[in-house]
């Protein structure tokens, strides 16, 4: 350790720029593994703590996968949320829920329109709408209200047991996004249209021919329904406005199920799927699959990325203790000619390329967290719509483990052959040599 330590503070520079190439290869390792352990996670976390259990799709024209596009609709959304308890006693909540883009104009935008005078940059907000049934929302996490006092009708009146032919509420629960894009408060109102006006011209018409709601509550993000904008209405209400408000069709997206007892998802899963063959019912374990095979995706890009980072560190340690034994090579003839073992010459070679490569460690671990947490924040604020807590990185006992492995490994790769090199010198040679 002695010999390997003094070979190291001789050539302060060259072992400074050693160990921060190093340092980059491993911090690089270390950051992309932190960001696929953050995401994983932070959405397993989440997921087990929304107290959705199962959730259902249409099994029509469906491809068995959860993540790779719009599920088709679910037919006969209403009748399912006593349908699916009374097959499984152990579901206590069948909720529907159906998820469209709505365009929302607010009551300036509305007066402007109707003076006919539209200043140049005002234009209507798009975003995504979530029709539920309030009341059918029992053990599943939903956004808190930070104003207003929500939803006032009991159950969803407008559907009418089929007829839809109910009082229309027009209530609306904006999240606080969308609500500080439209400019609004609880009691304002806006507007809201599946289909957007063609041109300012034509926002008079839109206006006429849109449904004017009334803001009865402005809640925080939802990380279930990811979106940086949107907004909560009656499902009866948003069928209507989509075109699916009949008994025939009744269209929900997903159907959200909370297990009184979460312990075994997979029989009550089986017991679902058999007594409704038009619906397919994905446990947590399946949905956090799919994440994770999304995620590991990106971490096969990563881990190229990383390894190719790793070899080119592995061959510049390789070519500096090349070095390092060139110009030592006297003194290491010189060990061996007072009794110093070959491998014990070696030895000190490889040692010499560990605490390089530990050096690295020490510098890549802080510029991996710096990163990582720069990173971080940067995608939280880019990103809307995330819940408070949520993480894009961690760093854990496994990622730090990962760098350390990485660490080892090239200080042990780097210095193979310069040891080698080390215990095969000609000794009388080199003594011999001027």
């Amino acid at each position: 350790m002695p010999s390997a330590l003094d070979a190291i503070r001789r050539r302060p520079a060259r072992s400074l720029l050693t160990s921060l190439g190093v340092g980059l290869a491993v911090g690089l390792v270390v950051l992309l593994l932190a960001l696929s352990a953050g995401v994983t996670s932070s959405a397993t976390t989440l997921a087990y703590a929304s107290g959705v259990d199962l959730l259902a799709t249409s099994s029509s024209g469906g491809n068995g996968t959860v993540l790779s596009g719009a599920p088709p609709p679910i037919p006969g959304a209403h009748k399912l949320v006593t349908e699916v308890p009374g097959v499984d006693p152990n579901a206590v909540t069948a909720s529907p829920w159906l998820v469209g883009d709505l365009v929302f104009g607010n009551a300036s935008l509305w007066a402007k329109a109707n003076a006919s005078h539209v200043p140049t940059g005002w234009t209507y907000t798009g975003s995504g709408t979530v029709g539920w049934i309030p009341d059918d929302l029992a053990g599943i996490e939903t956004p808190s209200l930070y104003a207003g006092t929500g939803f006032t009708e009991a159950g969803d009146p407008h559907y009418a047991d089929g007829a839809y032919d109910g009082p229309a509420t027009h209530e609306i629960v904006l999240d606080q996004s969308l609500a500080g894009v439209l400019g609004v408060r609880v009691g304002q109102s806006v507007w809201a249209s599946p289909a957007a006006p063609p041109s300012n011209a034509s926002f008079r018409a839109w206006y006429a021919n849109a449904t004017e709601f009334t803001v009865v509550g402005i809640s925080g993000a939802f990380w279930l329904v990811p979106s940086a904008e949107l907004a909560f209405v009656y499902l009866s209400e948003l069928q209507q406005l989509l075109g699916s408000a009949s008994a025939g069709k009744d269209y929900a997206t997903f159907l959200l199920i909370h297990l009184t007892n979460p312990t075994h998802p997979v029989a009550d899963q089986t017991r679902i799927a058999a007594a409704f063959p038009g619906l397919t019912v994905f446990t947590l374990a399946d949905l956090l699959g799919e994440i994770q095979h999304v995620v590991n995706v990106y971490r096969t890009f990563g881990a190229l990325i990383g390894a190719i980072g790793l070899v080119v560190a592995a061959l510049f340690v390789t070519t500096v203790l090349q070095m390092s034994v060139d110009d030592r090579s006297r003194e290491l003839a010189l060990l061996r000619a007072i009794g110093r073992s070959r491998a014990s010459v070696g030895f000190e070679v490889v040692l010499e390329g560990l605490v390089l490569s530990a050096l690295g460690l020490a510098v890549g671990l802080p510029l991996a967290y710096v990163g990582a947490e720069a990173i971080n924040r940067f995608l939280l604020h880019l990103i809307g719509g995330l819940p408070s807590g949520f993480s894009f990185v961690a760093f854990d006992a496994g990622v730090v483990g990962t760098g350390v492995a990485a660490v080892v490994g090239i200080g042990l790769a780097a210095s193979t052959l310069p040891a080698v090199r080390a215990m095969l010198l000609p000794v009388a040679e080199e003594l011999r040599a001027p």
